[in-house]
């Protein structure tokens, strides 16, 4: 039987604030420890997600500390060589690419946003190697604006729920925005890539130890612990 748009959207409200208590003393992730360490830096924010893509936070988090460790600014990462922030992200994955990204990304944001990092969404995206999930982690990490970051666990997630149905993560953005009242945009995104990380884990989640198994229909689970 279909459920109602207010019942999907009371049940996932209740997820969040479950979550709250649940994730509480899991590890931070690596967008948070970003913030914690150098402040709500729009620019730190945007180069540490775009070295988080396809990548582990454990991997991401310390290059991105010592690639800020040389350069902190759009002006001093340019003063790099392109061989120099390879080696500092190494290994994150795509570092090469990553490493060309974050120098055209700092040429674009002092050529054409007078060295700040822009807080539209558009913009952002205008932005060399920005994506969607990106330009939505910097508006709300960096700007505090209402956006919805939907990474890999937060897509699979929202589907295993049944709080949507869809098949990329752009779709589960939109769809979520469409559930979702605007102030729980931004927790909800930060709890989810919490509990991916540590309870519901792409390949066999840990459903036995989950906080939130009663609300849960496991949508596409054959294999759990």
């Amino acid at each position: 039987m279909k459920q109602s748009h207010s019942s999907v959207q009371q049940r996932a409200i209740k997820i969040i604030q479950m979550l709250r208590g649940a994730t509480k003393r899991m590890p931070k992730t690596a967008s948070t420890l970003i913030i914690e360490r150098y402040g709500k830096s729009p620019y730190l924010i945007l180069i540490s997600c775009l070295l988080s893509l396809r990548t582990k936070d454990t991997t991401s988090y310390p290059a991105s500390c010592r690639l800020f460790a040389k350069a902190k600014t759009p002006q001093s990462m340019l003063k790099l060589r392109l061989s120099a922030i390879e080696k500092l992200i190494y290994p994150v994955g795509f570092y090469r690419n990553k490493a060309k990204s974050i120098l055209s990304v700092s040429e674009d944001i002092l050529d054409r946003f007078d060295g700040k990092v822009p807080n539209s969404k558009d913009d952002l995206l205008s932005l060399h190697g920005v994506g969607l999930k990106t330009a939505n982690l910097v508006l709300a990490e960096a700007f505090d604006v209402p956006a919805i970051c939907v990474d890999t666990h937060v897509h699979k997630i929202s589907n295993r729920l049944g709080l949507v149905k869809t098949e990329t993560p752009d779709e589960t953005e939109s769809a979520l925005r469409e559930l979702l009242p605007k102030k729980y945009w931004i927790e909800y995104g930060r709890l989810l890539v919490i509990w991916g990380q540590n309870i519901c884990v792409p390949i066999s989640p840990f459903c036995s130890e989950c906080a939130i198994a009663d609300l849960c229909p496991r949508i596409g689970v054959t294999r759990s612990r």
